[in-house]
């Protein structure tokens, strides 16, 4: 096997990298978080990868009102610019406030994760 990625490097041919060394940038305490606050939420996909989740409709609870959403996380840092949250009610998209009160949430759980987890 080595002399195979040997001669591929070798003759200018990409060395193959091994499976599972692939690097998640996102911040896992940012994912996890806008998992939890958003779980009334049905997810339709979610990649770790890219850091999108997609979300279909759903009611949060003691309201009446439908709503889905799309979470991008695009760095390793937990910071609030790690974190990009577009909601949308069933008549379009909602207000900035309530859009706001989500990421902060998010923010919340994900600093909680990470003092739980000991990483402070």
């Amino acid at each position: 096997m080595a002399l195979l990625i040997g001669v591929m490097a070798a003759c200018g041919g990409a060395v193959p990298t091994p499976r599972g060394a692939e690097n998640v940038a996102v911040n896992r305490y940012l994912w996890a978080a806008s998992l939890d606050v958003l779980s009334f939420l049905p997810v339709q996909s979610a990649d770790p990868f890219t850091g999108v989740i997609s979300t279909g409709f759903g009611t949060p609870p003691g309201t009446s009102a439908a709503y889905r959403a799309t979470v991008q996380v695009t760095d390793p840092a937990l910071d609030a610019r790690s974190l990009n949250v577009a909601l949308q009610s069933r008549s379009g998209p909602v207000a900035l406030e309530t859009q706001r009160a989500v990421e902060n949430a998010i923010l919340s759980r994900a600093r909680q994760l990470r003092i739980a987890d000991g990483a402070l």
